[in-house]
């Protein structure tokens, strides 16, 4: 159960970075990947700054979110170049 949580929680987080980044989703395959990835950065970065969210279904998704619009602006900045 808790893969199919993880599944949804990326799906959703990098929907609403794409939202928040670019004005809508990009798509079901294209979210899910953008969430996974921003889940591993967004804990990597939350780690770096000494922050906890307690890694319940909430703290989880902000986490992943984070991370994902880190990536979103990230990958904005070298496409410019």
């Amino acid at each position: 159960m808790s893969f199919i949580w993880f599944i949804l929680i990326g799906a959703l987080a990098g929907y609403l970075a794409g939202t928040f980044m670019k004005g809508g989703g990009l798509g079901f395959i294209w979210n899910l990947i953008l969430g996974v990835l921003g889940g591993v950065v967004g804990g990597w970065v939350f780690g770096l700054l000494g922050l906890s969210t307690n890694g319940g279904l909430i703290g989880s998704l902000i986490t992943s979110v984070v991370g994902a619009v880190l990536l979103l602006y990230i990958a904005k900045l070298i496409a410019r170049k």
